[in-house]
């Protein structure tokens, strides 16, 4: 079973996001970095630009895949977690401390669209 922390939201796409004020940091959760296996590049968007929900904005990439990174929300790219570019395997190790993306929420209501960790459970349960 992968870890699931509780106090963060989640998505289908298997993303974390935990809230500060007006920010959403964003990252991959447990499950996505297993799925995945060694992650070996990450693409990030640029800081300013903006998304929409479910918009493509960067892409994962491993051994066995590159994968598209969704937005959980919509809103402003204020931040970019640069230190992935030199080490993207770090989210193999610790996927709950290396955030992707922050994004400036434009419509914080669209955090009731997503999981908690006990819906998230259910919903990896499901896809196990």
């Amino acid at each position: 079973m992968s870890k699931i922390v509780q106090g963060l939201y989640y998505t289908t796409h298997h993303d974390w996001v935990k809230v500060d004020g007006n920010k959403a940091y964003v990252g991959a959760t447990d499950y996505a970095q297993h799925a995945l296996g060694d992650i070996v590049y990450v693409e990030l968007p640029e800081v300013g630009e903006e998304f929409g929900v479910e918009d493509a904005y960067g892409v994962i990439e491993s051994v066995k895949a590159a994968s598209d990174a969704y937005a959980p929300l919509s809103g402003k790219i204020v931040e970019v977690n640069s230190e992935l570019e030199d080490a993207p395997e770090s989210i193999n190790e610790a996927p709950y401390e290396k955030w992707l993306v922050a994004i400036e929420m434009s419509d914080a209501s669209e955090l009731e669209k997503l999981m908690d960790a006990s819906a998230y459970e259910d919903f990896c349960n499901k896809e196990a």
